[in-house]
């Protein structure tokens, strides 16, 4: 295959794979054994082997390939004369039509710094073994910012382990301001708010203890906390932004049709399995368990392969029901958006997987939401031993006051706060039912919201009984934060 076959070649072309590429030698095919990343008809990265040697391929097509190739081999290069620890640049070339390619060593039995922290993320917060992981990461950005580099595409999955050295990777995303001399404070400043704003809003308390990994490194300027933070919480909204257009859109973690007659998105790696799934979503309602089978809503279980998911379809109960629906986004989507919303702000929901909406040129009509399926009771079930009494054991009700908090932080309002839509599960409870919750950017109306729904949640149980008293007691009221 010539390199700008590739172009045509979608997400998943069938591999191996041979291309036919250059170096100083001659021409030689390069026989792509696995691909890491891909974007259609732009860019594609795996592992293979080029005159006997394993490589790490990466491989541009299309009508930017040429940008991207120099973009690439520059910041390959920088990290390099920098002298900082980063994979080989073997064989790089750019033809005309074709596209680029630059091969690079393949670091066998590497891990990055991101699946490393995926293994430490659920224990406590700074835990010894989390502490481990940032601290490699602090340290390599600060010796990169040392040498005037940063990454504007900083995240863990750019820096590789392996054997206990440290490699910095994707040329493309490094910038320079001024090569062989500190970064400027600014910058660094910028490049630390992208790195921090990724991890979880939890441990923002304890950035600053986790800055001496990076000072003991680069201890150039000095870093004000408050300026460091304001920069994490304006890249963590740009990012929530992103991500939210992409829940919407065809990309790396989406599969999404959308179209006069149906929009269908879905999980990329639940694709083929719920695909399917989808398409006899009525006839696998049909064949039950019901949790709900109401006018406006039929909830049911169903098993793929043995996992429990939950599939709910929003009905539409009569003409005037679809004249008040058809021209807006259904419930299915807007919990769609919704969940993932929650889920990347770190706020315990059951996973959405995937959403359909049937339409007649354009017009919705029902749809249907699948979500991962929650074992555990609601609160009402899981609170009913303690309403005379009061004695609901300490985690849990520490649970739900961090539950609250975390809403309280992000300006997020349920909506619709009955007992049956929080649930226990893992040690901490778990939103579901969000077709009416909302993130307000005003604080006096998130504050009018978030009383609607600590009111609603409170009527849960009577307000004469202990347990009423106790979490009246704790949870905040919507005097005690701003408003204006």
């Amino acid at each position: 295959m010539h390199l700008s076959e590739l172009k045509a070649a979608g997400r998943a072309p069938a591999l191996p794979l041979g291309v036919e590429l250059e170096d100083a030698a001659g021409s030689a095919q390069l026989q792509l054994l696995s691909l890491l990343r891909v974007l259609p008809g732009r860019r594609y990265v795996g592992a293979g082997v080029w005159r006997g040697r394993t490589v790490l391929a990466k491989l541009l097509v299309g009508r930017k390939a040429a940008r991207h190739f120099q973009r690439e081999r520059r910041g390959a290069r920088l990290l390099a004369e920098q002298g900082l620890s980063t994979p080989l640049l073997l064989v790089d070339g750019l033809k005309q039509g074709e596209g680029g390619w630059l091969l690079f060593e393949f670091l066998d039995g590497a891990e990055s710094l991101a699946d490393a922290w995926s293994k430490v993320e659920s224990l406590p917060l700074l835990a010894d073994e989390q502490q481990q992981v940032l601290a490699k990461a602090l340290t390599a950005i600060a010796q990169m910012h040392g040498k005037g580099l940063w990454q504007d595409d900083l995240h863990l999955d750019n820096l590789l382990l392996q054997d206990g050295k440290l490699y910095l990777i994707d040329g493309a995303g490094i910038r320079v301001e001024q090569a062989g001399k500190p970064l400027s404070r600014q910058k660094v400043l910028e490049n630390l708010g992208v790195f921090f704003a990724q991890l979880p809003k939890a441990l923002e308390p304890f950035i600053e203890e986790l800055l001496v990994h990076y000072l003991l490194s680069n201890g150039e300027h000095a870093l004000p906390l408050e300026a460091l933070l304001k920069q994490v919480d304006k890249v963590r909204g740009w990012r929530l932004k992103d991500f939210l257009r992409k829940v919407a859109r065809e990309c790396t973690l989406f599969s999404v049709r959308d179209g006069a007659f149906g929009l269908r998105a879905i999980r990329r790696e639940e694709e083929a399995l719920l695909g399917p799934v989808l398409e006899q979503a009525d006839a696998l309602l049909a064949q039950g368990p019901l949790y709900k089978n109401g006018g406006s809503a039929t909830v049911g279980r169903v098993d793929i392969d043995g996992r429990p998911l939950v599939l709910k379809r929003y009905n539409i109960k009569g003409f005037s029901h679809w004249l008040k629906r058809f021209w807006r986004p259904t419930r299915a989507w807007h919990s769609w958006r919704e969940g993932n919303r929650l889920e990347f702000l770190g706020i315990a929901t059951p996973k959405p997987l995937a959403v359909l909406e049937r339409r007649f040129f354009w017009l919705r009509s029902r749809a249907y939401l699948l979500t991962e399926h929650l074992a555990g009771p609601d609160v009402i079930e899981r609170f009913a031993p303690y309403v005379e009494s009061g004695e609901v054991p300490p985690a849990e009700l520490e649970a739900l006051e961090q539950l609250f908090a975390e809403l309280i932080r992000e300006r997020i309002s349920h909506g619709d706060f009955k007992g049956h839509n929080l649930f226990w599960q893992d040690d901490r409870w778990v939103l579901i039912d969000l077709d009416s919750m909302r993130q307000h950017a005003s604080p006096h109306s998130f504050a009018k919201a978030y009383a609607r729904d600590r009111a609603r949640f409170m009527r849960n149980w009577p307000a004469s009984s202990a347990l009423y008293q106790v979490i009246d007691q704790r949870l905040p009221r919507s005097s005690a934060f701003p408003q204006g």
